[in-house]
């Protein structure tokens, strides 16, 4: 399995001949260096509304006729826009012929702003658990800390971790190295920070605050294979 990160939320997973995009948010997102007219994901996983998370989906999924996986709300507004879309809710999981997603909870907020300015609720904000080839993948996506953190690292044997590190919109590098700890997986990376002014962070001083994880700062374009 390979696993890439390239700015912000945006992850990418190529397991079993299948290419996964979680959050593409890819343009207008100066940290990223992907060309969303080039991405021909196999489906595209979203943790929540927000329009730096829900990033490209439209056009990547009309262009590529590819499933997209969101909160059930999410999809159900997602679905208006003629692709395929698949509604979960927190707790449940699906098996797919590349391996297992599940929703877990996040505490965050959730809604989509139209080009008009509408605002489209987009149901609750979710972490997503990612399971094939024998190995898990969680995605936090936007989130606070939260006790329950230490449930899901209890019930999975977790090898990669992306936490959120920015502050003022979700959690900083302290409370996201205390979620590590929570969580024990073997591999941290943290995401979604310095995109904006309000969330500037120095990724080395979250990897000095985490104990028990090996946590790797990456940058747009890294890989790495588990």
């Amino acid at each position: 399995m390979k696993i890439s990160y390239h700015g912000h939320s945006v992850v990418k997973i190529m397991t079993g001949g299948k290419t996964i995009l979680i959050d593409p948010f890819i343009d207008g997102n100066k940290l990223c260096d992907l060309n969303s007219s080039k991405e021909k994901p196999d489906m595209i996983l979203l943790t929540h509304a927000h329009n730096d998370h829900v990033g490209d989906t439209v056009d990547i999924a009309k262009e590529n006729d590819c499933t997209v996986v969101a909160p059930v709300e999410l999809a159900n507004y997602l679905g208006t826009f003629g692709f395929e879309t698949i509604g979960m809710n927190l707790g449940g999981a699906k098996e797919f012929d590349f391996g297992t997603v599940k929703y877990t909870k996040a505490f965050h907020s959730s809604s989509y702003t139209t080009e008009d300015g509408d605002v489209i609720y987009g149901g609750m904000p979710a972490g997503i658990l990612f399971k094939a080839e024998g190995k898990t993948i969680y995605h936090a996506g936007d989130t606070d800390l939260f006790g329950d953190m230490e449930l899901i690292g209890k019930r999975n044997d977790i090898d990669v971790a992306f936490l959120p590190i920015g502050d003022f919109f979700t959690m900083g590098p302290e409370d996201a190295a205390y979620a590590a700890e929570l969580l024990k997986a073997k591999i941290v990376v943290p995401i979604h920070y310095n995109t904006f002014p309000p969330i500037k962070q120095d990724p080395e001083k979250f990897k000095e605050l985490v104990k028990g994880s090996e946590v790797k700062v990456m940058k747009a374009g890294d890989q790495f294979e588990i």
